[in-house]
């Protein structure tokens, strides 16, 4: 017993003088060994750490890639939306001026009948008792027939009195007038109409012009 613990005894205790080649050579060969094992290790753990870099570079990519996707569409879904809602606007604009001048030519029609019954008023006698009658009568249904198209847009354009406005009247003649302004109306010969604001018939009309001046004296 005494022996075997002095044997291993001088064994633990051996110094790297005292070990022979072969321990020697042996311990390197499990130094070296171990040193390869981590070398390799760590060229793993770098090709590994690699590849997980390069996947998130690949993935940052298509991330932005997707995102300017959904910019560009969006984009193009704001400009889509824009059209459609001018599209929209000019669509209802369209029906609405179809809506209001679509009597245009119906209306024009009608307006000598409105010239006819104003001028045959004018030319009876209203101090003949036979024709009275007749005076207020078609006055009756001239006014309703006036009525009737106001309804539906159309209005009459009287200037009498008032100045000339060439986008609505037309000048048939022109007068000195003395005491009146130059450029105003002085007579309607027919009147003009407008249907919802736009002009089917500019008035008839007779103007006012300065007074001539005398260079005889």
């Amino acid at each position: 017993m005494t022996t075997q613990s002095t044997e291993n005894s001088n064994v633990e205790g051996v110094s790297p003088e005292e070990m022979s080649p072969e321990a020697t050579t042996a311990a390197e060969d499990i130094v070296k060994e171990a040193e390869e094992q981590v070398e390799v290790q760590l060229e793993t753990a770098a090709e590994s750490i690699s590849e997980e870099q390069q996947k998130i570079n690949e993935l940052e990519l298509a991330l932005a890639a997707a995102q300017s996707t959904v910019a560009d569409q969006k984009d193009s879904v704001i400009r889509a939306k824009a059209e459609v809602d001018n599209v929209r606007r000019r669509s209802a604009q369209d029906v609405e001026k179809a809506r209001k001048f679509a009597l245009e030519k119906f209306a024009s029609e009608l307006l000598p009948v409105v010239d006819n019954m104003e001028r045959a008023i004018e030319n009876i006698d209203s101090e003949n008792e036979a024709q009275k009658a007749i005076s207020e009568g078609i006055e009756l249904t001239l006014q309703s027939f006036l009525s009737a198209i106001e309804k539906f847009g159309v209005k009459a354009v009287d200037p009498k009195d008032q100045p000339f406005n060439p986008e609505l009247h037309q000048a048939m003649s022109m007068q000195e007038v003395e005491g009146v302004a130059p450029n105003t109306v002085i007579a309607v010969m027919q009147k003009g109409y407008e249907l919802n604001g736009r002009l089917i018939r500019p008035a008839m009309v007779m103007v006012s012009k300065a007074a001539s001046v005398d260079t005889t004296a």
